[in-house]
């Protein structure tokens, strides 16, 4: 299975959950606890622009569910890159048994990778910052645990579509797993391609 080139959101679902921000206080879907929906309930956006923290819905734990393009390459032999034009955020997928992470957490948190019969990659990112698993402040916490599938298959008339499933896992603001599948379409180059910065809003 190869993932590299470049990929683009295909929105089918959720849309107004991922194209837009919803409005505070809409986190249907979401198995929340009562602490998690108190901190959605309050969530400021100023407050987060104020401290520096716009990248706070960009996490791993909710990236892949940005209507963004990827690009994925090799960056070594053990690591694959994936980054996001929509945040400018890169993640680093470790194939390394023997990897460890740094210990400071980070949006991305650290993934270890590895592939799986038949054809598919599995990745588990812990060790990351607490974020939102949506734009309007639906958290996620520092002892979260983000666990993907990776699959590709053959779109009808031609092309490839990548399917990305994602179940992330909470003690502290999550009364049952989260899962989501979302859908990307390959593209032929990176003409499309465009770095845009966090936003809190």
């Amino acid at each position: 299975m190869d993932l590299t080139g470049y990929w683009v959101a295909l929105v089918t679902e959720d849309w107004r959950f991922r194209m837009i921000t919803p409005r505070k206080g809409d986190y249907r879907s979401v198995p929340m606890t009562e602490q998690a929906r108190k901190i959605a309930d309050a969530w400021d956006p100023a407050a987060d622009e104020a401290s520096g923290n716009q990248c706070k819905a960009y996490g791993a734990a909710a990236i892949m569910r940005m209507p963004a393009r990827f690009h994925i390459t090799w960056q070594d032999d053990k690591t694959l890159r994936v980054e996001s034009d929509f945040g400018m955020q890169t993640r680093l997928f470790h194939f390394d048994s023997t990897a460890a992470s740094s210990g400071e957490r980070a949006w991305q948190g650290f993934s270890k990778a590895e592939w799986q019969k038949p054809g598919s990659l599995k990745v588990v990112t812990t060790n990351m910052r607490p974020g939102y698993l949506r734009k309007n402040g639906v958290p996620y916490s520092q002892d979260a645990s983000a666990t993907e599938y990776f699959d590709v298959a053959p779109m009808p008339g031609g092309g490839q579509v990548l399917l990305v499933t994602t179940v992330v896992d909470d003690p502290q603001y999550l009364v049952q797993p989260f899962i989501v599948s979302s859908q990307f379409k390959k593209e032929a180059d990176g003409s499309k391609w465009d770095p845009t910065p966090c936003t809190a809003r």
